[in-house]
């Protein structure tokens, strides 16, 4: 079966030759890299220097062009206080590029002889935000991130998934080139031939939500039924026994839309941020006058 080949960067005329490569026997020098980063990590060797296609613990290393670099940190709005972790830090210029923005940057790589030089660039750099670690990125805890970003394998992203989609909703997520299986992407743009991909991690919304609102002249709860894959919803409404249309349905990290129509002829539009604890709180404009709402989620049938 074809094995991805470092938890680093990746381009597409290099997918083709990894795979290949993947399924012949490393070279002797390439298995004494293997064995030198997979077991106890060796001394970085202060002399060392990168090579684009060397093997690494999951797929080769290829380095993220600078404009692909910039592009992901901006499509991720990356700022000052912003805590940004890179996965395969490679030569550190992600997580370099993130601090000279105001981040705080970690890079999770694990060829320690990476390591040090993502340190030694950082210094060059003249950057002290920027931190690495010598880690295996299947094996670390990264939840608290604002920002996460990758260059891996398709596999490698699809494996990193659930651990993404249980971080808190709003998490910016980018990656270079790779999709993550069926989560579609926010975004994406193409720069200099490469595709910088973003997403916003999604609060998990699905299920029946009791609503907390009141129309006089309308009997009955408002109950809303949202069937939930990622970002994209589906919607069902009742108000009362009386199924009623539900419009407008959005989903971007915590924060959530729909309109309901009333059987009347009027509208009713709801903002809200929903929370992990079954909570939604927000507001409801109705012929542009406000007011505040909550809805309590009765079950989860439907959600992620």
């Amino acid at each position: 079966m074809p094995l991805p080949i470092s938890a680093s960067r990746f381009t597409r005329p290099a997918l083709a030759l990894a795979l290949a490569a993947a399924l012949l026997p490393l070279p002797p020098a390439a298995q004494a890299q293997k064995s030198a980063t997979e077991g106890t990590p060796a001394a970085a060797n202060e002399s060392f220097e990168p090579r684009s296609g060397q093997a690494g613990k999951d797929v080769i290393w290829v380095p993220t062009p600078l404009e692909i670099v910039e592009a992901m940190l901006d499509m991720a709005g990356v700022k000052a206080g912003d805590k940004l972790v890179d996965l395969g830090a490679g030569d550190g210029r992600i997580a370099i590029a993130a601090a000279k923005r105001g981040a705080s940057a970690t890079g999770i790589e694990y060829n320690p002889d990476m390591v040090a030089l993502s340190q030694r660039n950082a210094a060059k750099a003249g950057v002290s935000n920027a931190r690495f670690v010598q880690g295996d990125i299947f094996q670390s805890d990264f939840s608290d991130a604002d920002v996460v970003t990758m260059y891996l394998l398709p596999v490698l992203n699809e494996r990193l998934r659930p651990q993404l989609l249980d971080m808190k909703p709003g998490t910016r997520v980018a990656s270079h080139q790779f999709t993550m299986g069926n989560w579609k992407p926010d975004a994406r743009q193409s720069v200099v031939g490469h595709e910088a991909l973003f997403w916003v991690v999604p609060a998990k919304v699905g299920g029946t939500w009791q609503v907390d609102y009141r129309v006089p002249e309308i009997a009955g709860d408002l109950r809303i039924d949202l069937k939930q894959q990622y970002q994209e919803l589906e919607a069902r409404a009742t108000w009362g026994s009386v199924e009623t249309a539900v419009s407008d349905v959005k989903l971007s990290g915590p924060n959530i839309q729909f309109t309901i129509a009333d059987g009347r002829g009027g509208t009713h539009r709801f903002a809200a941020r929903a929370g992990h604890d079954g909570k939604m709180t927000g507001t409801v404009d109705v012929a542009g006058r406000q007011q505040p709402f909550s809805a309590a989620r009765i079950n989860s049938v439907g959600s992620l």
